[in-house]
């Protein structure tokens, strides 16, 4: 029989480590987000739907960014054992510069209404962490906003080629003179992808005051406050539009533009060119021996084509085939990183996360985004660890294995 005895004080003391009280009620919330999941959901309470569904969304039946996330969830890691990892060092090149993580920061637009901080609080993390930032033309703060608000940040232009071409050089211009590094030409949006949660939602720029909407208000009253009494919503030479989002971009986007269109932004832009939108291999190889120093790997995000190609799937074969060429740099469904890891391993010279740090944003403004960053970066280092690799660039092919 099991001989008891009450606890003495000084055996209970040790055992007693009471944290002290995190009286800010962001810093509580985004204490207890361990992964991006864990944003994500923070992010869908904090948020109206509209807004949330605004970036969570695909297009269609989101076919397209579903496949992403089931690629890299089913790729397998290959690790290698009884290496030092002591010390990892996560440093790369990218557009022949040092970058602190793998990853960068992806254009997004309407940054500001996921929450009223917007851009300029993504940039300063950016530029703490050590990352590239790239600034979309639908963004809503300006170029000169953004170079003010991180000016030692690493920043990129994101550029749509607009019906009035006379608008896109006058962008390209302002981003020149405000010390952005690269211009990114998006190739994939002709026209716009049919985003059915939008459509549904009835959602238009800025959120309209409907009675749904009101109803929504009282659920996210701070969302709405935030809205209400900080400065307008508004992007390029727009302040508001009371239809769709697909409706807006096949209004302002030019369908027209060609390959032979690069030669026309060479001739404006003198910095990098880096061209996002790549789905093919065919198409990697055109777009390279046209001149663009990086290509970025993207179906932007599931948001356009549905049933598109999958970047991660088609990086091993484009890497064989330009790789040496130019930087290769992947998105679409990335939301770790252990998928930042793989992606580097399979081919890829970094990537660009957009809704990873969006669901930190809606979550909690800059320090969301610096949660979501914190995140990322640790886990990337930890994987790193755990596959046996010291550095960023001895990753290989060898170490994933693909369905």
């Amino acid at each position: 029989m099991t001989e008891r005895q009450l606890p003495r004080w000084s055996e209970l003391e040790p055992l007693l480590r009471a944290k002290p009280p995190v009286l800010n009620p962001t810093d509580r919330r985004l204490a207890k987000a361990l992964t991006i999941a864990d944003l994500r959901r923070i992010a869908r309470m904090r948020t109206p739907r509209s807004v949330f569904d605004y970036t969570d969304g695909a297009a269609e039946a989101e076919i397209s960014l579903r496949r992403a996330r089931s690629l890299f969830a089913q790729l397998e890691f290959q690790p290698s054992i009884l290496h030092d990892v002591s010390e990892v060092d996560t440093t790369t090149t990218v557009l022949g510069q040092p970058s602190a993580q793998p990853f960068a920061f992806a254009p997004t637009g309407f940054t500001r209404m996921m929450n009223h901080e917007g851009e300029a609080a993504v940039a300063r993390v950016a530029e703490r962490t050590g990352i590239p930032y790239s600034l979309s033309t639908m963004g809503t703060t300006s170029i000169e906003d953004v170079a003010a608000a991180a000016p030692r940040a690493r920043k990129w232009f994101q550029l749509y080629v607009w019906k009035d071409r006379s608008a896109g050089e006058d962008l390209v211009k302002r981003a020149a003179n405000a010390g952005y590094e690269a211009l990114m030409l998006t190739v994939d949006v002709p026209v716009a992808g049919a985003r059915l949660r939008d459509v549904r939602n009835g959602f238009t720029i800025p959120p309209s005051l409907t009675a749904r909407t009101v109803i929504d208000a009282a659920v996210h009253p701070a969302w709405w406050m935030n809205l209400l009494t900080t400065k307008p919503l508004q992007f390029a030479s727009l302040t508001s539009w009371k239809g769709t989002i697909a409706e807006l971009l096949n209004m302002l986007f030019d369908p027209t533009m060609t390959i032979e269109d690069l030669a026309w932004l060479r001739s404006i832009w003198s910095g990098p060119l880096i061209v996002k939108g790549i789905q093919t291999v065919d198409d990697a190889r055109r777009v390279v021996g046209a001149g663009a120093d990086a290509i970025v790997l993207s179906n932007h995000g599931g948001r356009q084509l549905d049933r598109a190609p999958v970047p991660l799937r088609i990086l091993p074969e484009v890497a064989a085939a330009v790789g040496g060429q130019a930087e290769i740099y992947l998105d679409t469904g990335i939301l770790s990183g252990a998928d930042i890891v793989a992606a580097k391993a399979l081919g890829a010279d970094a990537c660009l996360v957009g809704r990873a740090y969006l669901y930190g944003l809606m979550a909690g403004g800059e320090r969301g985004v610096a949660r979501a960053a914190d995140i990322l970066t640790t886990e990337v280092r930890r994987t790193m660890q755990l596959l046996g690799v010291r550095t960023v660039n001895d990753l290989n092919p060898d170490h994933v294995r693909l369905p």
